[in-house]
């Protein structure tokens, strides 16, 4: 029977699937012979998968071998024996139903599961050597699938420049490293973003709308890679300096007067009014209908944020002529 690839997988790959890697051993025959190697088809595969272990290099007209599960070779250990004189496939205690072997040594194991792991031993006898043979191992290596992370913070909702955030990388997983991304890409070079030690926490001191997120975190191992959903910081800012609208500052008496104040801030600001230095009213907008001169003076909105603590005012003058005036004149930018 020639080489035979490994059937396909039928079975469905969980996130609690344990990832198997094969590991390459090679053992010799005396000096007249090649080299002879084991490898494994494919290289990485996960539980519920089929391996096939190829041999490579087999010595030729040989009488027949045996394979081991584990580093012993005895009767407890014995998977399956084939021999070649009469193609008799001869299994041991330790076949399990799922183990195949071919004429060329290589041995299927279909739906590999978690007792699959460790090492396997070829024992390969040689015509006039019965006693000795030529024997080598392969070994089998378990890693769990990474799991999809997801991150946790010590605040999602940091004041902004004043507060500082840990995001962490959950969950801590054995043999795995950690990566950060920023905006789907990898952290920016800053003093305000430190990295621990192995990479599973980031420290961001001092967060800015320029590093506010989102932040994806991603778990890797030798065969799998797993990436969070993103995390976007809610930055407490502002407000900033309010903008009053519209900024022409001449009324005619009998015009009705109306003023917008917007301000940027994370939570929405609160606004008030003022006139002349004694309050108005509370709101974004300011409304006088009819205004007469009476109305002149300087009018001012204050923005506050409750959650920042911050607040700040924008001012201007507001003119108001008697019926006999020229009407408006040109703007002037609110001071």
């Amino acid at each position: 029977m020639g080489p035979l690839s490994a059937p396909p997988c039928t079975q469905r790959i969980t996130w609690k699937g344990l990832l198997l890697t094969a590991s390459l051993l090679n053992f010799w025959n005396p000096p007249t012979t090649a080299q002879v190697m084991i490898e494994a088809q494919p290289p990485k595969l996960s539980e519920g998968k089929d391996v096939l272990l190829v041999v490579h290099n087999l010595p030729q007209n040989l009488p027949g071998y045996m394979w081991y599960k584990g580093k012993m070779k005895d009767l407890y250990h014995y998977i399956v024996s084939y021999v070649a004189d009469s193609q008799i496939i001869i299994p041991g205690p330790a076949y399990s139903g799922r183990e195949t072997v071919y004429s060329n040594a290589s041995l299927l194991i279909k739906n590999v599961t978690r007792e699959d792991a460790g090492s396997y031993n070829l024992h390969i006898i040689k015509r006039g050597d019965e006693t000795t043979g030529v024997t080598g191992h392969f070994t089998v290596t378990l890693y769990l699938e990474t799991p999809k992370p997801s991150i946790s913070s010590s605040n999602l909702n940091p004041r902004e420049a004043m507060e500082a955030v840990i995001l962490t990388c959950d969950p801590e997983t054995p043999d795995a490293s950690y990566l950060w991304l920023m905006n789907g890409h990898s952290l920016p070079v800053t003093r305000r973003l430190q990295l621990s030690r192995g990479n599973r926490t980031l420290f961001i001191f001092g967060a800015t709308k320029y590093i506010a997120g989102p932040y994806e975190c991603e778990i890797r191992n030798p065969v799998s890679a797993s990436r969070s959903d993103p995390v976007t910081l809610n930055l407490l800012h502002g407000p900033d300096l309010p903008r009053i609208y519209p900024s022409f500052t001449y009324y005619r008496s009998g015009e009705n007067l109306s003023l917008s104040c917007s301000s940027d801030s994370n939570p929405p600001a609160e606004y008030s009014w003022t006139i002349n230095g004694k309050f108005q009213q509370s709101g974004q907008n300011l409304s006088i209908p009819q205004i007469t001169t009476k109305h002149s003076g300087l009018y001012a909105c204050y923005v506050r944020n409750s959650a920042t603590g911050k607040e700040i005012s924008r001012s201007m003058t507001v003119k108001v002529s008697a019926p006999s005036g020229t009407g408006h004149l040109p703007g002037l930018n609110p001071f």
